[in-house]
This record gives structure tokens, sequence and C-alpha cells, in this order.
């Protein structure tokens, strides 16, 4: 009787377009690499006039040993901060602490604006 090996997994593009950020105090949410929405971890209450809030995450900033801050146009990984250059105004994260996707629920709860 032959074996049935599993099924490959998933090698095709990725579909999924919600990502979520943490660091120590906010999340930061994304549909593709917009910020669609900031939320306070402490509060869970969304921050709608945050300045990352509808701005392109332009990458993440890794921090060396001896303080130098080395950006990325890569997408931020644990232990560096997100990076947003878009506008003008730059906005750099504290240090991210995981990445996640964000459940059905709270993505329905996203602020409109």
């Amino acid at each position: 009787m032959s074996q049935v090996s599993p099924s490959p997994a998933y090698s095709g593009e990725e579909r999924r377009q919600h990502r979520m950020y943490v660091t120590r105090n906010t999340e930061y949410h994304f549909r593709g690499r917009t910020c669609v929405a900031v939320r306070d971890r402490r509060t869970g209450l969304f921050l709608e006039s945050h300045l990352a809030v509808r701005r392109t995450l332009t990458g993440g900033v890794k921090y060396q040993d001896n303080g130098t801050a080395v950006p990325s146009f890569a997408a931020p990984r644990i232990g560096e901060a997100l990076y947003f250059g878009d506008d003008g105004r730059e906005l750099v994260t504290s240090l991210c602490s995981g990445i996640q996707r964000p459940e059905r629920q709270l993505v329905a709860a996203y602020p409109t604006g």
C-alpha cells in the first residue's frame, strides 16, 4: 500500500492583504503597504489621528549595537522599527515585537475616513 504524501505548501503569490506590526504600545495595521489603522494596545482604541494612518510603509530601520540606525526598503522584521518616509515627514516607530495577521473582526472594525 502506498503512502499518501502531504500536499505541498502553497507556493504561489501571497493573497492575504492584511498584516499587523506590533510594537510595545501600538499595533500598526496594513492593507498591502498602506497603514489603514493604528491601535493602542493598552486601551484597544484606534488612534485615527496617528501620523502613520494612510501612509505607505517605506521599510524598516535596524539599529546596530553602536546605536547607528540603518534604514532598509525591505519590509520590517521583528527587532526593527517601521519607517514611513513617503510624504516628507519621516516617522520611525519603536521596535517591532511581532508580525501577525489581524482577526477578521478586527479588520471589520477599522475606522473609515
